[in-house]
C-alpha cells in the first residue's frame, strides 16, 4: 500500500462515537492499551486536544467507483493531548499497524501544532525507549530527550524517554529545557 498524500487525510476533532474504533486500535498497536474509560476521561476534559485521522476505505473506493455516493473514511490514528497549565502533554499517539509509516501522525502533530497556534508553547511527552520510529519522528519536530523515567511501561519495565518541544529546541538549543 502506498501512502497517502497529507491532504488524503482528514483530520477533525476525535469524538465518543470513534471511540469503537479507537480502542480497536489501541489494542493491536500497545501491549498495554489505555482502556475506554481513560478515553472518555481524556475527551471529557475541556482544555485538552484529541484528533482523529480519517484515510480512505481502500474498499469503499472501490465501491464508491462503481457508485458515486458520500465520502468513505475510516479510522487511521489519532492524537490526545491534555493541557496543564502552560505545558502541553502528548499523552497518546497511535496509528493502526496497518497503517504505520504513511504520514497520519506527522499530519496529526502538525495538525495540533497549528490548533495551539503559540509560538511559546511547551510540550512534552513520555515513549518507549526502544520505539525508535517514534523518537525520530518527535525528533523532526523539534522534541529534544530531557530525561528518562526508569521502569515506566508495566507490561516490560521498559524506561521511558521523556521529551520536550520548547521554544528553546525550535531555536536549536538545549538550554532552558525542562528535565
Amino acid at each position: 500500500m502506498t501512502a497517502p498524500p497529507a491532504a488524503a487525510i482528514e483530520v477533525r476533532r476525535l469524538t465518543y462515537a470513534d471511540l469503537p474504533q479507537v480502542v480497536a486500535i489501541e489494542r493491536r498497536a500497545f501491549p498495554t492499551p489505555w482502556s475506554l474509560a481513560m478515553f472518555v476521561l481524556e475527551l471529557s476534559k475541556a482544555s485538552g486536544i484529541c484528533l482523529a485521522g480519517f484515510v480512505e476505505s481502500p474498499k469503499e473506493a472501490a465501491a464508491m467507483a462503481r457508485m458515486p455516493g458520500p465520502d468513505a473514511c475510516e479510522l487511521a490514528g489519532y492524537l490526545v493531548c491534555s493541557r496543564y497549565d502552560t505545558v502541553w502533554h502528548i499523552m497518546n499517539v497511535a496509528v493502526d499497524p496497518d497503517r504505520r509509516r504513511h504520514g497520519i501522525a506527522t499530519t496529526l502533530l502538525t495538525r495540533l501544532f497549528e490548533r495551539v497556534d503559540d509560538p511559546e508553547a511547551q510540550y512534552t511527552l513520555e515513549v518507549r525507549r526502544s520505539n525508535e520510529g517514534a523518537i525520530a519522528l518527535y525528533e523532526r519536530f523539534r522534541f529534544r530527550a530531557a530525561g528518562l523515567r526508569r521502569r515506566y511501561y508495566a507490561d516490560n519495565g521498559e524506561d521511558a524517554v521523556v521529551m520536550w518541544r520548547t521554544p528553546a529546541t525550535l531555536r536549536g538549543s538545549l538550554d532552558d529545557v525542562p528535565t
